[in-house]
């Protein structure tokens, strides 16, 4: 069976760019922190890729913090508590939040001075506007599918995650508008006494290279094919379900993100039958310990128990391909009907 994959937003396959990078840094066995001639040798590697990601995201190279991936940035930047955010948050804000965001049934949050405020959400894919005066970001999700640069998000701090765009796993960043304090002090004086710890210098420069290839990316045409690969997805399933409810469908939102459901069919049979059917999609978030469980952010979005539990999420990428996208159209409308006779 040809396996197809649908789990972009969970994470996306190695780039060559990253992958060639990290080996050449397998050879240099120096610490960045060193001040001899193997030091200096992996620090300016480390550096070359802070400047890479600085420009790939509309930073300074002295604002990224290199972290072991977005949660640590999050923690790092939300640690003392006090910050509002909205339930469509990742799980890694919501834990920090003390007061909650309205949204609305498009997804949109009514954001305010001082709070938290995700770029996209990685289930709905649906893209909130930028707001000047937020205090964090979580620009994860936005970072290598639109356009989107620090310097004019309107917030204070923002993570990023290396695997979601062709990156390694266990490698991020917190990017820190110059002259801004953290909560909590670093206890040791690596990244320029932000965070603590000796850097993992191989997959700081796959997330380097990745981010450059990202960004060059965004000046072609690939996320627009993408983006008309949702739309027959989703043209395609409405015909074939009228009972197919679309989250988000008219807000803006990712180019390779879909969030649907039927209601009282449960997200994680969906999950298991399209795995059966040779193609990976999941229902939400990730970062659940392999829970299927209800959305907590279609509730947020007005959704009751029953779609909220019967949610699935597709999120495509570069290489897939209409054929793809039709086969498992056809594969879950298959599943669609059984369901539908033997509830008749």
């Amino acid at each position: 069976m040809n396996r197809v994959y649908f789990d972009h937003n969970a994470t996306t396959p190695l780039r060559p760019e990253a992958r060639a990078a990290m080996l050449e840094a397998m050879d240099v066995f120096g610490n960045p922190s060193s001040v001899h001639s193997e030091g200096r040798a992996a620090k300016r590697m480390m550096e070359k890729a802070r400047k890479q990601i600085a420009s790939a995201f509309g930073a300074d190279g002295a604002e990224i913090v290199f972290t072991s991936g977005a949660t640590e940035a999050a923690r790092l930047a939300l640690n003392d508590g006090g910050f509002a955010g909205a339930d469509v948050e990742h799980d890694c804000v919501v834990a920090h939040l003390s007061d909650r965001l309205n949204v609305d049934e498009n997804g949109g949050v009514e954001a305010r001075t001082g709070c938290a405020l995700q770029a996209a959400n990685s289930e709905t894919g649906i893209v909130q506007p930028s707001f000047e005066g937020a205090w964090f970001c979580d620009a994860v999700q936005i970072a290598g599918k639109m356009p989107w640069a620090f310097n004019w998000s309107g917030a204070t701090t923002a993570a990023l995650s290396a695997h979601k765009f062709g990156g390694p796993k266990g490698v991020g960043a917190l990017v820190l508008k110059r002259g801004t304090d953290l909560p909590q002090p670093a206890q040791g004086g690596q990244e320029m006494g932000r965070r603590a710890g000796t850097e993992n210098l191989i997959g700081i420069m796959g997330m380097g290279a990745a981010a450059e290839a990202a960004s060059r990316d965004l000046e072609g045409e690939i996320w627009a094919r993408v983006e008309k690969l949702r739309i027959i997805l989703e043209n395609a399933l409405e015909e074939s379900a009228p009972d197919l409810i679309i989250a988000g469908k008219h807000a803006n939102r990712l180019p390779n993100t879909s969030c649907f459901a039927i209601p009282g069919w449960k997200g994680e049979t969906q999950v298991m039958q399209m795995d059966l059917a040779g193609f990976a999609v999941s229902a939400g978030s990730a970062c659940s310990s392999g829970k299927v469980r209800e959305s907590r952010v279609l509730r947020a979005m007005g959704y009751g128990p029953e779609i909220a539990s019967s949610a699935i999420r597709v999120s495509l990428g570069p290489q897939n391909t209409e054929d793809e996208v039709l086969a498992f159209v056809a594969a879950w409308t298959q599943e669609y009907k059984r369901r539908k006779s033997r509830a008749a």
